[in-house]
């Protein structure tokens, strides 16, 4: 049977619709992650270079202390590049060992950080979740090129990143998802964070309202409890899934 041209009218304006939300994100289903700690090894990363300089022996030892020292110094110095802030802790741990770092090592951990390597199973996770629709976006306490080189070294597409050097705060704030919010327009209710550390992203997040996964890889416990629990990336995909269901 043909349509009446009032039918098509109405067909007509709800494509348009249906296009204006897809435009302004309002249908699509976006997943932020954490990067260092969730995505890739940071704490391989770290301990290597903690290792190098100080010792083999010393490098558990000196990435808990690492861990201490670097909340304090993002959240007294907001605005700081996240090379800077890592160049602090390493300064005063320096202090702290009465080692003497030479000049050109001030920077040892800014300039590791794009070959610390990628968890082995996050490839093939993001890419699923991408295939399935997903957007993936960082939201990532780090400065613009060490994001974008471990963005590559992923191997998955992203449709963006929210940087802490760039917007003047770090997690736990919520200077992050406020950002993503404004600058996506992205339906609350068709969005998921994934997130390794508890302190920096689950508990945000739980304060913001947004359903999240907690990536556990160290086996850890906290409150409040996230959404759901992984082990690592694997599963992710039917996870995010069961959170917000496609269509």
């Amino acid at each position: 049977m043909l349509s009446s041209p009032g039918t098509r009218r109405i067909a007509k304006a709800h494509a348009k619709n249906v296009l204006a939300a897809v435009r302004g994100g309002a249908i699509d289903r976006w997943a932020t992650f954490d990067c260092y700690g969730t995505l890739v090894d940071w704490n391989a990363g770290i301990a290597a270079e903690l290792g190098r300089l100080f010792g083999d022996g010393e490098r558990e030892r000196l990435l808990l202390r690492y861990h201490d020292i670097e909340p304090r110094v993002q959240r007294d110095h907001p605005q700081a590049r996240y090379r800077t802030v890592m160049a602090t802790v390493l300064a005063e741990l320096a202090a702290q060992e009465g080692v003497r770092l030479p000049t050109e090592e001030h920077d040892a951990l800014g300039r590791s950080l794009p070959r610390w390597p990628v968890f082995e199973e996050v490839p093939a996770a993001l890419g699923e979740a991408h295939d399935r629709g997903w957007r993936l976006v960082a939201l990532t306490n780090s400065d613009r090129d060490l994001i974008d080189a471990s963005i590559a070294a992923i191997g998955v597409p992203f449709d963006g990143a929210v940087v802490a050097s760039e917007i003047g705060s770090y997690k736990p704030a919520h200077g992050h998802w406020e950002a993503f919010y404004a600058s996506t327009h992205a339906d609350r209710g068709r969005h998921v964070h994934v997130a390794q550390s508890h302190f920096h992203d689950i508990v945000p997040a739980n304060e913001l309202g947004i359903p999240s996964v907690w990536i556990n890889r160290l086996g850890e416990t906290g409150e409040p409890p996230p959404t759901r629990v992984l082990p690592d990336l694997r599963g992710l995909a039917d996870v995010l899934d069961e959170l917000v269901p496609a269509g």
